[in-house]
Protein backbone atom coordinates (compact mmCIF):
# COMPACT_ATOMS: atom_id res chain seq x y z
CA UNK A 1 0.00 0.00 0.00
CA UNK A 2 1.29 3.68 -0.90
CA UNK A 3 -0.31 6.78 0.33
CA UNK A 4 0.72 9.92 -1.12
CA UNK A 5 -0.34 13.45 0.92
CA UNK A 6 0.49 16.60 -1.30
CA UNK A 7 0.80 19.91 0.92
CA UNK A 8 1.22 22.90 -1.13
CA UNK A 9 2.84 25.79 0.59
CA UNK A 10 3.72 29.21 -0.86
CA UNK A 11 7.05 28.17 -2.65
CA UNK A 12 7.06 24.29 -2.17
CA UNK A 13 5.03 21.52 -3.10
CA UNK A 14 5.33 18.61 -0.54
CA UNK A 15 4.47 14.99 -1.05
CA UNK A 16 4.78 12.70 1.98
CA UNK A 17 5.09 9.19 1.41
CA UNK A 18 3.93 6.34 3.62
CA UNK A 19 4.08 2.48 2.82
CA UNK A 20 5.91 1.18 0.15
CA UNK A 21 7.44 2.86 -2.94
CA UNK A 22 7.48 -0.46 -4.80
CA UNK A 23 6.17 -1.66 -7.94
CA UNK A 24 3.58 -0.56 -10.09
CA UNK A 25 2.94 1.76 -7.32
CA UNK A 26 5.73 3.52 -8.37
CA UNK A 27 3.66 5.44 -11.01
CA UNK A 28 1.26 6.86 -8.65
CA UNK A 29 3.94 9.03 -7.53
CA UNK A 30 5.73 9.88 -11.07
CA UNK A 31 2.08 10.93 -12.20
CA UNK A 32 1.77 13.31 -9.25
CA UNK A 33 4.96 14.83 -9.79
CA UNK A 34 4.81 15.45 -13.55
CA UNK A 35 1.51 16.70 -12.61
CA UNK A 36 2.86 19.15 -9.69
CA UNK A 37 5.77 20.34 -12.27
CA UNK A 38 3.43 20.83 -15.02
CA UNK A 39 1.06 23.06 -12.90
CA UNK A 40 3.83 25.12 -10.97
CA UNK A 41 7.06 24.57 -12.88
CA UNK A 42 8.43 27.43 -10.10
CA UNK A 43 7.68 25.90 -6.91
CA UNK A 44 10.51 23.31 -5.03
CA UNK A 45 9.29 19.97 -4.55
CA UNK A 46 10.06 18.16 -1.55
CA UNK A 47 10.03 14.76 -0.29
CA UNK A 48 9.39 13.25 2.63
CA UNK A 49 10.10 9.78 2.58
CA UNK A 50 9.60 9.48 6.84
CA UNK A 51 6.64 7.29 6.84
CA UNK A 52 8.13 4.95 3.71
CA UNK A 53 8.60 1.37 4.47
CA UNK A 54 9.98 -0.14 1.69
CA UNK A 55 11.49 1.61 -1.48
CA UNK A 56 12.50 -0.49 -4.32
CA UNK A 57 15.37 -0.25 -6.87
CA UNK A 58 12.92 1.49 -9.12
CA UNK A 59 11.45 3.77 -6.59
CA UNK A 60 15.00 4.54 -6.09
CA UNK A 61 15.43 5.33 -10.12
CA UNK A 62 12.52 7.72 -9.53
CA UNK A 63 13.41 9.24 -6.35
CA UNK A 64 17.05 10.03 -8.44
CA UNK A 65 15.13 11.43 -11.12
CA UNK A 66 13.43 13.48 -9.06
CA UNK A 67 16.24 14.50 -7.12
CA UNK A 68 18.00 15.34 -10.34
CA UNK A 69 15.13 17.97 -11.43
CA UNK A 70 15.57 19.22 -8.55
CA UNK A 71 13.82 18.29 -5.73
CA UNK A 72 14.72 17.65 -1.78
CA UNK A 73 14.59 14.32 -0.64
CA UNK A 74 14.01 14.07 3.49
CA UNK A 75 13.74 11.30 5.63
CA UNK A 76 14.45 9.49 8.59
CA UNK A 77 15.53 6.08 9.46
CA UNK A 78 19.21 4.42 8.85
CA UNK A 79 17.86 2.63 5.74
CA UNK A 80 16.22 6.15 4.43
CA UNK A 81 18.66 8.12 5.08
CA UNK A 82 21.30 6.04 3.71
CA UNK A 83 19.80 6.13 0.53
CA UNK A 84 19.09 9.78 0.10
CA UNK A 85 23.07 9.98 0.58
CA UNK A 86 23.97 8.08 -1.81
CA UNK A 87 21.63 9.71 -4.59
CA UNK A 88 22.67 12.88 -3.45
CA UNK A 89 26.37 11.83 -3.52
CA UNK A 90 25.38 10.20 -7.12
CA UNK A 91 24.34 13.48 -8.61
CA UNK A 92 26.90 15.50 -7.29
Amino acid sequence: MLRITTTNRPETTCFIIEGRLAGPLISELDRCWQAAITKEPDLSIQVDLTGTTCIDAQGKQLLARMHQNGAKLTGSGLMTEFMIREIENATH
